[in-house]
């Protein structure tokens, strides 16, 4: 599976609260958006049907670690 990349223009008092969130959660801003987006899928699948693809929304699929 391969993992894409994404850039995202948040402002900074939106991205320095995500972070806040993150920090209390004990995820980097990244890992805590991932949850926020699989939350996001699965509550749309819930109400619209399965999109087609293999990962479901509630597996926690992380990147391979870089050496």
């Amino acid at each position: 599976m391969a993992v894409k990349s994404v850039s995202i223009r948040i402002e900074e008092e939106m991205l320095e609260k995500i972070g806040f969130v993150a920090d209390y959660e004990g995820r980097s801003v990244n890992s805590h958006i991932l949850v926020l987006v699989r939350e996001n899928i699965k509550a749309f699948e819930a109400e619209h049907g399965a999109i087609e693809g293999n990962i479901a929304p509630d597996v926690n699929v992380k990147p391979t670690r870089k050496n």
